[in-house]
C-alpha cells in the first residue's frame, strides 16, 4: 500500500518541482536588432524570427500586410514576451506554460491593448515527432481554459505542415525552434473560428455584432 500510494504522488511531486523553477520572459526589445544566425540562444532565434517573419510581409501569404499584422504594433508597444524553456517532458513543458499563461495575463496594458499582448515560449529540447506530440498534447490541456478566458495558444515547429488560411501552399506555422505562442482571440479569428467551432461561443460572446457579420461573410463566399 504504501509503495502504490508513493507512486501515485510521484507525478505530483515532479510537477511541483518543475513550479519551483523559474520561466524568464523578456520583451522583444532586450534581444539586439542584428540576426544572430543558428548559433544564437532560443531566446535570440525567436526574436529574430519574430522580426524577419511575423512582422514582415510575405510573398506567399495570400493578402498585403504583416505575417502576423498584430505583432508590430505589440513590439512597439512593448507587448511581446519571448522566453526559452529548457523543459523536456510533458509535465515541466505544462508548467512553464501555465507559468507564461500567467505571465500573459499579468502584463500591464490599457484595455484598448489587450488584443495586442503576446507571449513566445520556445522548447529546443521538444523537436522531432516525439517533441512534437508532446507539445501538442500541452496545448491540448490548455485549451479549454484557454479558449474560456479568450485566448489563442499556438503551435510552431521547423517542419509544420499546417496550410494557410488564404493560400494552401503556405505553411505559415513553421519557426526556427519549437515553440507555443499565446495570444487574444480576435474580431479577425473568425477563420478560424470556423474551423474549430468550440471558439464559437467565446468568440461570439466577445464580438456579438461585429464577429456574427465576419462569420456570415465567409459563410456567403
Amino acid at each position: 500500500m504504501i509503495a502504490r500510494t508513493s507512486n501515485a504522488l510521484a507525478p505530483r511531486a515532479a510537477l511541483a518541482a518543475c513550479e519551483a523553477e523559474e520561466l524568464a520572459l523578456q520583451p522583444i526589445s532586450d534581444f539586439p536588432e542584428a540576426a544572430s544566425g543558428a548559433t544564437a540562444d532560443a531566446g535570440q532565434r525567436i526574436a529574430d524570427w519574430v522580426r524577419a517573419y511575423l512582422m514582415r510581409p510575405h510573398t506567399d501569404l495570400g493578402r498585403a500586410g504583416a505575417v502576423c499584422p498584430y505583432t508590430p504594433i505589440a513590439a512597439r508597444s512593448g507587448l511581446v514576451r519571448i522566453g526559452a524553456s529548457a523543459a523536456r517532458d510533458e509535465d515541466a513543458v505544462f508548467a512553464d506554460m501555465r507559468r507564461a499563461v500567467a505571465a500573459f495575463e499579468a502584463m500591464e496594458c490599457t484595455r484598448a491593448q489587450r488584443q495586442f499582448r503576446s507571449v513566445i515560449v520556445g522548447f529546443p529540447h521538444c523537436g522531432g515527432d516525439e517533441g512534437r506530440a508532446r507539445l501538442k498534447r500541452v496545448q491540448n490541456r490548455l485549451r479549454s481554459e484557454s479558449t474560456r478566458r479568450g485566448k489563442m495558444i499556438g503551435l510552431f515547429e521547423p517542419f509544420s505542415n499546417d496550410k494557410g488560411l488564404l493560400n494552401p501552399d503556405f505553411r505559415p506555422l513553421r519557426s526556427p525552434l519549437p515553440l507555443l505562442a499565446i495570444r487574444s482571440l480576435v474580431e479577425n479569428d473568425a477563420p478560424f473560428v470556423l474551423r474549430n467551432p468550440r471558439l464559437a461561443p467565446i468568440y461570439l460572446l466577445k464580438f456579438p455584432v461585429s464577429g456574427t457579420r465576419k462569420l456570415l461573410s465567409l459563410l456567403w463566399r
